[in-house]
């Protein structure tokens, strides 16, 4: 296939991931395909056996990895090119916990590369729906340290020690490598994280998997990677509408919140990187020189590094807008 030369805000086929804690509210509330046991939508990844293929436009059908390969920094940015390669730097996903997730942690970029030649995986989330009294698990409920840790790990009562905090739409999480952390049931977010699909489960609720056997456990690697000091992950942020809102700057991605009821114009050309919008809220016209896209609500869409300007046409639309630092 010859690949085009001009470059358009792209959009990708969602991977749906089946999980034995997932459910269906990603058909219901995003009109994502009407699965079983839907846990997790990956909207945008680079991620090995996951790559994103395009959806729309004359690069339909064009895999995430070969439009780098063509375009480089005119696609993701210079500046993140010459760090990144060929590797798309960053996963998007919908996730919806009709059960609670598996107790878990991600190691940070040096422990991933030394023990799976991977990146760590740093993430954020954004609640897009919580059930009454949903809840997250984040950290521990008291001062840890690694003896008491490790008393409590033999002895199975892990879940004695563990903080959990009440969640409503709109809340936001910075998830820093060797947080222990779980999604509660009756949650759906927003994920942006690393490209890497490495997860230390510790406890998993003695729930069979799908296959019907118990998941395994990472004790062993996770010990070494836990933070056992006081974790802080919610992020405070104020409310407005038609500016962007600061959610979370970190080394590994810039997110902000944009509620808009009007069109506004976007410059994009000081960031020297792709950026992603999810639209969590409404529906927009996201026009760019000599293209048009429309995205709903549970779509995301790339804005190549090349296109500089925006317009957002929308009377009700409300984005997650990430981009490299």
């Amino acid at each position: 296939m010859k690949i085009k030369k001009q470059l358009y805000p792209l959009k990708f086929t969602p991977i749906l991931k089946e999980k034995v804690w997932g459910g269906n509210k990603l058909s219901q509330l995003f009109n994502k395909e009407n699965l079983d046991s839907i846990g997790e939508s990956w909207e945008i990844s680079g991620v090995d056996e996951n790559i994103s293929i395009v959806c729309n436009g004359e690069l339909k059908g064009t895999t995430l990895n070969k439009l780098i390969d063509k375009f480089k920094g005119k696609l993701i940015g210079d500046k993140v090119y010459q760090e990144f390669g060929d590797t798309f730097p960053l996963l998007f996903k919908f996730i919806d916990a009709k059960e609670d997730l598996s107790v878990q942690l991600h190691p940070n970029d040096t422990l991933a590369k030394e023990r799976h030649q991977s990146f760590g995986k740093t993430e954020m989330w954004y609640i897009l729906d919580s059930e009454e009294d949903a809840r997250l698990i984040l950290g521990f409920n008291s001062e840890m340290n690694e003896t008491t840790y490790k008393n409590h790990l033999d002895n199975n009562t892990l879940t004695e020690i563990l903080h959990s905090e009440k969640v409503a739409k709109g809340d936001s999480y910075f998830i820093a490598p060797g947080t222990i952390h779980a999604i509660g049931s009756g949650v759906v977010l927003a994920e942006i994280q690393q490209t890497s699909d490495i997860t230390y489960r510790i406890y998993d609720w003695d729930r069979p998997g799908i296959d019907g056997k118990l998941r395994e456990l990472h004790n062993d690697l996770a010990f070494d990677a836990i933070n056992f000091e006081p974790n802080d992950a919610k992020l405070a942020y104020v409310e407005q509408t038609n500016e962007p809102i600061q959610l979370c700057k970190s080394p590994y991605f810039i997110t902000n919140k944009l509620v808009l009821t009007e069109k506004i114009k976007r410059d994009i050309s000081k960031f020297d990187s792709f950026v992603v919008y999810m639209c969590v809220e409404g529906e927009a016209i996201i026009k760019s020189k000599g293209h048009s896209e429309k995205i709903v609500k549970g779509e995301t869409i790339l804005i190549p590094s090349a296109i500089k300007k925006l317009r957002i046409n929308t009377n009700q639309a409300t984005f997650l807008e990430v981009y490299m630092p």
